[in-house]
């Protein structure tokens, strides 16, 4: 994974990108399709469970925010609801071992720093990491999906927003006593969504997402949302380095 350098931003208001050609489609009745479809659908299922109940964890680190985070665990619920109809309509079976698998490492990592009481590390792999994982991938996958996908994606998306914004904002109103864990929360965790999307892209190459686009398109989120929390284009370049050595 590069590291960043640039200052590019995406403007969250813009409404997903556009239609492309039929001819660049996938063929999604296909066997090869239904069975990467069923890895990567699974994947959004499963990532939109693990957010709701990583946000309803939060609310007990934050009570004052309970209210707030259950909100938000509420729609990653609606969501999965959504996804998992995505499933049904093209008669796929999501592979949600493989899934529940795919995501331990942070979930592993999430759960031991809530037994600790740390607040900035579960934010940063729930609000930030993971957030513009899902953005990412949601962003290249609209084009190339099926119309019914299509749409439910495009709603989920701009939720999506809504919660790398929550973490973005309580990270920026704290982020002098939170620096220090921040970066080692980076250190630790941003290796394995490198990971991760290694091992995502044969299957995603199926369904017409390249690797480099979910690449490009996760990094931007990522700085986007360092960048807002104040950190210094030097300082987003060196925590941007820890996945290329994790």
């Amino acid at each position: 994974m590069p590291t960043l350098a640039t200052t590019t931003s995406v403007d969250s208001s813009l409404d997903p990108v556009g239609p492309i050609e039929g001819s660049d489609l996938p063929d999604f009745s296909t066997a090869a399709y239904k069975d990467a479809y069923s890895r990567i659908n699974a994947i959004v299922i499963e990532g939109e469970q693990e957010a709701h109940d990583n946000y309803m964890s939060l609310g007990t680190l934050l009570p004052d925010q309970a209210e707030e985070l259950a909100r938000l665990a509420r729609m990653e619920l609606k969501h999965m609801k959504g996804f998992t109809a995505c499933g049904n309509n093209l008669g796929v079976t999501a592979d949600m071992p493989f899934a529940q698998e795919f995501f331990s490492p942070l979930r592993n990592n999430f759960q031991a720093a809530l037994q600790e009481g740390k607040v900035v590390t579960c934010l940063l792999i729930q609000a930030l990491l993971i957030e513009a994982f899902a953005i990412s991938a949601y962003h290249i996958y609209i084009p190339v999906a099926d119309p019914f996908a299509r749409k439910i994606t495009e709603g989920v998306v701009k939720d999506e927003y809504t919660h790398l914004n929550y973490g973005q904002e309580w990270l920026k109103a704290h982020l002098e006593e939170s620096r220090a864990e921040l970066e080692q929360a980076n250190r630790d965790n941003l290796p394995h969504v490198r990971r991760m999307l290694d091992r995502v892209a044969a299957d995603a190459a199926v369904l017409h997402m390249e690797k480099e686009d979910l690449i490009e398109d996760f990094l931007i989120a990522y700085q986007d949302a360092l960048t807002d929390i104040g950190f210094t284009p030097r300082e987003i370049a060196r925590m941007a380095a820890a996945a290329l050595v994790g």
